[in-house]
């Protein structure tokens, strides 16, 4: 017989959806570029090639996550569920090749086919679900679960305009909307199949079922139909890949032939615009009652379902609801989504029969809660008639709850009066409101900060009855953010330099990175640092040119203040500062000055006159600085438009000096100190937040500290505070504010700035007058401390090496054994 048989190399054959290989990714990538793209590389745009390279990563990430699911699912394990208004998540494709720990080997297929990578990733939109600090968090978080393998997900609104795009018109914030979902999402899974009807509106009826138990039914007026998105998160070089649910909100019946046949096209359509609405754009203006209205049914609508696909997921592994607290933990991310309180009561209660006392235990078991400001505005409150029309049962089951939980406080203390005003869930006055915060906390098991101070302050001040009542409730969870984005795809460089001198442990255990500690005095590495630093400042400058035209000195210290624009972080005294140093020029134009580049960005409330017309001071400060002869280019300023993670990228590792200014006692925490901080910045800052915790560790003579503690600030506003005293009493101070009052930086319009003049001098509510000085002499510190380039550098590494506590891997690992009770699963692919 002839041998038929065929002999074969022995090649190792790899998955074309799933290798790893460069040969195996390269083909990948050009398949998706011709089947789901449509193209040839001949016709490609550089976001077809995005497109294409995103799919090809997605793939590698769906076998990781379906398994990930299914092995959640057989083992029933208790799962953390994450309830934010907001997740600022970032661009995906860069993150995800890190966490794969494909970078290199894209990189080299990118290069093979003469692309770059770099210009590729810079094709992603940047999705605006976040207002800042409170969403970025949420991101670290599932990025922190997924890599320490915690069983989790995160739930949140899919929001079709997320916070504005911002431009700058004539020094003006200007906004448009964030269209990022114009071309689509590679990243996300729709789920129509899972889809979660929510009911607002309507009103309740009592009734008695078939055991003769009283029971409530609500009738709504309406129902929307929720449709989750699922977005993959992977963890760092581990098989866990946790989803990320947004809601998405369409009508229950989006056409109405009949109306449309009578000509009545408005009305045909009207039910499906008016459901949309509730997740058409993150944070719609509270300022009018329909904006109140549609706020509260967005924090609603994501709640609502959610949680409804929370006790759905239980009873498919479950036979009951009675241990929904041991599978489940819920974190409510601020007070957003503290209505799951009255939420997860009604399912209990009126949807699954359960009895109040049994239903109560649960949630409370279940339920968990973050707060996020001591800012009273902040700390929500809803009317009692909106409620009533909005969610006409909550409003019942909450003012149960009250009555039940005002009991109990008169039995504890009888006879305080005061005590139960205090910690009331309703606000007595000219129009009832439903406190918000109060309902998180008698809802919750437990209450936390989110830094030293802002615990110990929420104790004594903003939740004080409530400690009283239960201080084993609270506890500090100072926050963290994760090395992967914030130095690893930020900074590689220096990621590169960490690696070879600690080895590459650090990026799941940062206080490897203590180990740099030895190389502080090895003047080689301290050159290797500098000129990384250099480097960093050289992109972001190239960028400031090639967006704004503005030349920077990168020798001079890259002094950066990006966040959020509020009148208690300060960027107004930053902007005082600039014009003290830049009168000093103008009274003798060869005054010695240390170069410096004062960077800022961030984005206003639409609403926040003030805010806005800070951003208008910087800008004019900048127009009239950058210009002037006298100054010589010493100074430069400029005001870097929408920023947001990405641009926070480019920022963090460029920056000499890290702005944290905030009046003592009103920033909960922050988290761009930390930011700053890994990437070896360091922080001139008040006793506020985190940045105490950051001192801490850094060491006192690494940080630059100035300005009244918050103990301080309380003592000098309870004696009278006059801010006109330091007007009178600091020439330098003065000159400053009659620079301003006197139209200098506004073409000669006196009115244009004279609400900060008139506040700074008759209000100053956040101490800017009384932290002057020292604010300028610690400035000077800076200036002096920069001259010594290897002093500097010194200082700038043990920056870094001492940061580990600020890694949001430590934050999860404390609220997992803390708050949560959820253990690790390792994801094995089989």
């Amino acid at each position: 017989m002839v041998d038929t048989t065929i002999s074969k190399p022995n090649l190792k054959l790899e998955e074309n959806r799933t290798g790893m290989s460069p040969e195996t990714l390269k083909q990948a990538f050009l398949d998706n570029l011709f089947y789901i793209q449509g193209v040839n590389q001949k016709k490609a745009s550089k976001y077809d090639y995005y497109v294409a390279l995103a799919y090809t990563i997605r793939d590698r990430i769906l076998h990781r996550f379906l398994k990930t699911i299914e092995t959640y699912r057989e083992n029933n394990t208790k799962t953390v569920c994450y309830l934010s208004a907001e997740f600022l998540m970032g661009r995906h494709l860069g993150n995800n090749l890190v966490n794969l720990d494909i970078y290199k080997e894209v990189e080299q297929v990118i290069q093979e086919l003469d692309l770059d990578l770099e210009e590729l990733l810079e094709e992603e939109p940047d999705p605006g679900l976040g207002n800042g600090g409170l969403g970025r968090l949420a991101a670290c978080f599932l990025d922190s679960l997924a890599s320490l393998e915690i069983p989790a997900i995160g739930y949140g609104i899919r929001y079709e305009f997320g916070i504005f795009h911002q431009l700058i018109r004539d020094g003006w914030q200007a906004e448009v909307p964030d269209n990022w979902l114009r071309f689509g999402n590679p990243w996300e899974i729709p789920r129509p199949n899972e889809t979660i009807e929510v009911k607002l509106g309507g009103y309740t009826q009592p009734y008695c079922d078939s055991k003769g138990h009283c029971r409530v039914s609500w009738i709504p007026d309406r129902t929307v139909v929720a449709i989750p998105h699922d977005t993959p998160v992977p963890g760092f070089k581990t098989n866990t890949v946790n989803p990320l649910r947004l809601w998405k909100a369409e009508a229950s019946e989006e056409f109405n032939f009949e109306a449309f046949n009578a000509g009545n096209y408005d009305r045909a359509v009207e039910e499906k615009i008016n459901s949309e609405t509730i997740s058409k754009v993150l944070y719609p203006n509270d300022n009018t009652p329909a904006g109140r209205e549609l706020r509260l049914a967005q924090q609603y609508f994501f709640v609502a379902a959610s949680l409804q696909d929370l006790v759905k997921r239980h009873l498919s592994r479950n036979e009951t609801l009675d241990n929904f607290h041991e599978k489940v933990a819920i974190q409510l991310n601020d007070t957003h989504p503290a209505v799951a309180v009255a939420e997860l009561m009604r399912l209990l209660v009126d949807e699954h029969a359960m009895d109040w006392d049994k239903s109560w235990y649960i949630t409370q078991k279940t339920l968990a809660y973050t707060n996020h400001t001591l800012l009273p505005e902040a700390l929500e409150k809803w009317s009692v008639s909106l409620f009533k029309k909005l969610l006409p049962r909550h409003l019942e089951i909450i003012f149960e709850i009250n009555h039940r939980f005002l009991e109990d406080v008169r039995t504890w203390y009888p006879d305080n009066e005061e005590l139960l005003e205090q910690v009331s869930l309703i606000e007595e006055g000219a129009e009832q409101k439903v406190r918000m915060a109060h309902l998180a906390c008698v809802g919750s098991h437990a209450i936390n900060g989110v830094a030293a101070l802002h615990t110990e302050l929420l104790q004594k001040e903003t939740l004080r009855a409530f400690a009283f009542l239960w201080p084993e409730k609270f506890y500090n969870k100072t926050n963290g953010v994760t090395p992967r984005r914030w130095i690893l795809l930020s900074n590689p460089e220096l990621s590169k330099l960490v690696t070879e001198k600690v080895g590459d442990g650090w990026l799941k255990d940062l206080t490897m990175m203590k180990g740099l500690e030895k190389y502080v005095d090895d003047k080689e590495f301290g050159e290797r640092w500098r000129a990384i630093k250099k480097a960093n400042k050289q992109r972001l400058a190239e960028y400031i040119f090639r967006k704004q035209g503005i030349e920077i000195n990168v020798d001079s210290i890259f002094d950066v203040q990006v966040k959020r624009i509020h009148e208690y972080k300060r960027q107004h005294l930053a902007v005082l500062n600039i014009i003290a140093l830049y009168n000093k020029i103008k009274e003798n134009p060869d005054v010695e000055i240390v170069p410096r580049t004062f960077i800022f960005g961030g984005k206003a409330a639409p609403g926040y006159f003030m805010a806005k017309l800070v951003i208008k001071l910087i800008n004019s400060v900048a127009d009239v600085v950058n210009k002037d002869p006298d100054v010589r280019g010493r100074i430069k300023v400029v005001f870097l438009p929408n920023f947001n993670v990405s641009l926070g990228q480019r920022i963090y590792p460029a920056a000499d000096l890290s702005e944290q200014i905030s009046t003592a006692g009103k920033e909960a925490s922050g988290t761009g100190n930390m930011k700053f901080a890994m990437n070896g910045a360091l922080t001139i800052g008040t006793l506020d937040g985190a940045n105490i915790e950051i001192r801490e560790e850094a060491g006192a003579e690494n940080f630059f500290l100035f300005g009244l503690t918050a103990e301080e600030v309380s003592e000098y506003k309870a004696n009278d505070y006059d801010p006109m005293d330091y007007y009178e009493e600091n020439p330098e101070l003065a000159q400053v504010v009659n620079r301003i009052r006197d139209g200098y930086f506004s073409h000669g319009n006196r009115d244009l700035f004279k609400p900060i003049v008139d506040y700074l001098l008759y209000n100053d509510q956040y101490m800017l007058m009384a932290d002057f000085a020292a604010y300028v002499d610690c400035q000077n510190k800076v200036a002096e401390a920069y001259k010594d380039q290897e002093k500097w550098t010194r200082m700038s590494i043990l920056n870094s090496a001492r940061m580990a506590k600020f890694s949001s891997d430590r934050t999860i690992r404390e609220y997992c054994k803390e708050i949560w009770d959820v253990d690790a699963v390792n994801i094995d692919l089989g």
